[in-house]
């Protein structure tokens, strides 16, 4: 008969799921044997929230389940990081961790602790089978769990003693494939009846968008109703950014033409984008109070959050395109004056973000050393975004042109995670260039996953902006609270912790050392770190958080002097 571990395994290839991203542990033995005589591949990692952050990229960028295993105890409380960021992001990562035998529940086993319950907050569903038996059915519903309606991850805790044991070979129920939910007639003409009257409409493509895969039918409705769109999340180069409709970044905190925009604008698209902080939870600072807003989201739950909609949607992305564009979205009125405003105000911030590079001095500024950049990178490159001033820089600069090559963090804001993802980017797109953009305080939290690109042959660019600090915070505290605090770090060589690693790289500390840099890192067939040393410079994105904190602190101050 097999084992617990056997059909666990079977299972996993009867899904579909050809990689497992993992960390060693005594609990996990079983199964990584089984795992290690089939076909499927094994990614051993440095840290298990990285193992997380893996795979949640990896299901991001293929639109798959994807799955993690690590161990119980302090592997599961490590893990659960990467879970609360696939969680905000709705990724469908499959979280399995092992755990003490079953037999030695409740008796103060060794590492025995409630991972359920530590895993429930952020998960959509959690789940533990008692047999050996119970295996492939709990492994199949965790894989439809995570990806019917708004996708999501799951967890599995299944204890060493339950992959160890003998059971019946049992069937697999397969998830059985549905319809994406269409949109009602009556709404697809409610729609673009509010489209008609509007003068100044705008678009905004979520990452609901790219889960949809509607890359073809966006480029198609907004080419037909001559509309302008935004892009934010993953949905970032569904439509390239250099499509003469395409104005960049839905974020005002890094784009001020999207500001702009939206502050004049009297109709809102919304697909597959919530209402959330980067849309300032709708308040009129971001989307003025009298426009009319429709809202078009796989989730109920999330239609009218934090705003009052015209129209709430529940459908697929995609779905509710076609419907549009066979309903006659072609048939708009004249969208050039509305257009070519817009596009005064995007040639008027690309005026302001070009005064930035201008900036010779050394240590370099952040916004300099892009240009040189952007120059180098070759055409197809996929990029993995790290947080902070430096990378800030980067997002406002750079265009984001290829469908699934720009990955961020997620709502959670999880720095650090650029690396593992960059590691998933480069797994899921093995003939393409991927650049790995951060910080040197980002860095340090999974650095180790050096080693796992090298070990794995994967040719990586990480870029660090090297400003010896925690230069995002060093700012916020010094506007804000007008001192700093452990913000300092030292400026380490991390060009040369990559070579200790086996890998290659060099430090630059000058322009004109920026363009044949990354032209060696992408030529070296290594992973290659250019560690580039820049001072600390605001970023667009910083400095609008800290007008954001300026309010509230006014706000508050006039409401305990109303008081008094």
């Amino acid at each position: 008969m097999p084992t617990g571990a056997e059909l666990f395994i079977q299972t996993t290839k009867q899904l579909g799921i050809r990689k497992i991203f993992t960390l060693v542990g005594d609990h996990l033995n079983p199964v990584l044997s089984v795992a290690s005589r089939s076909d499927l591949e094994i990614i051993h990692m440095r840290h298990e929230a990285a193992v997380v952050h893996a795979a949640d990229a990896y299901a991001r960028v293929t639109r798959k389940p994807a799955l993690s295993l690590v161990t119980g105890g302090p592997g599961h409380t490590n893990s659960l990081t990467g879970l609360a960021t696939a969680y905000l992001a709705a990724s469908p990562v499959i979280a399995v961790s092992g755990s003490r035998p079953n037999s030695l529940a409740e008796r103060q086993a060794f590492q025995d602790i409630d991972q359920i319950g530590m895993a429930k907050p952020v998960v959509k569903w959690a789940a533990q089978p008692y047999s050996a038996s119970q295996i492939p059915f709990y492994l199949s519903r965790a894989y439809t769990e995570s990806f019917r309606g708004r996708m999501g991850p799951v967890h599995l805790t299944i204890p060493v003693d339950v992959f160890s044991a003998e059971a019946p070979d049992t069937s697999v129920h397969l998830p059985l494939p549905l319809e994406p939910p269409a949109p009602s007639p009556v709404h697809v003409e409610r729609a673009l009846e509010l489209l008609r009257r509007s003068e100044r409409p705008i678009v905004i493509a979520g990452s609901g968008a790219w889960w949809a895969d509607c890359c073809a039918e966006l480029k198609q409705f907004i080419e037909l109703a001559s509309l302008p769109l935004f892009t934010i999340g993953m949905a970032r180069g569904l439509v390239r950014d250099d499509h003469e409709l395409c104005f960049g970044y839905a974020d005002p905190a890094l784009n001020r033409a999207c500001h702009k925009s939206f502050q004049e604008a009297d109709f809102f698209l919304l697909l597959g984008k919530r209402i959330d902080f980067r849309l300032g939870l709708g308040s009129a600072r971001v989307i003025p109070a009298g426009a009319t807003c429709i809202q078009v989201d796989i989730h109920p739950q999330e239609l009218g959050m934090n705003r009052s909609v015209d129209l709430g949607i529940c459908a697929d992305v995609k779905q509710m395109l076609l419907a549009m564009i066979q309903a006659g979205a072609g048939h708009q009125p004249n969208r050039a004056p509305w257009l070519d405003r817009l596009r005064g105000f995007r040639k008027d911030w690309v005026a302001t973000l070009a005064n930035y590079s201008r900036d010779r001095e050394r240590p370099l500024h952040a916004a300099a050393v892009y240009p040189e950049i952007l120059r180098a990178l070759p055409p197809d490159a996929l990029l993995a975004w790290d947080g902070g001033d430096f990378i800030h820089w980067g997002r406002a600069l750079t265009p984001a042109l290829h469908a699934g090559g720009w990955v961020r963090l997620g709502p959670l804001g999880t720095i650090g995670a650029a690396l593992p993802n960059g590691i998933a980017l480069k797994l899921a797109n093995p003939d393409k260039p991927v650049a790995v953009i951060t910080g040197d305080g980002a860095l340090g939290f999974y650095i180790a996953e050096l080693d796992t690109a090298v070990r794995y042959k994967l040719p990586l660019v990480l870029i660090v902006g090297n400003d010896a600090g925690w230069g995002l915070e060093r700012e916020l505290q010094g506007a804000v609270e007008g001192t700093t605090a452990a913000c300092e770090l030292r400026s380490t060589r991390y060009d040369r912790v990559a070579e200790a690693f086996g890998g290659a790289g060099e430090t630059v500390e000058s322009l004109d050392q920026v363009f044949p840099a990354v032209q060696r890192a992408f030529r070296s067939g290594l992973p290659y770190c250019i560690n580039v040393l820049i001072r600390g410079a605001r970023s667009p994105f910083t400095e609008w958080t800290i007008s954001n904190k300026a309010v509230s602190k006014t706000s508050r101050e006039s409401v305990s002097a109303s008081a008094q």
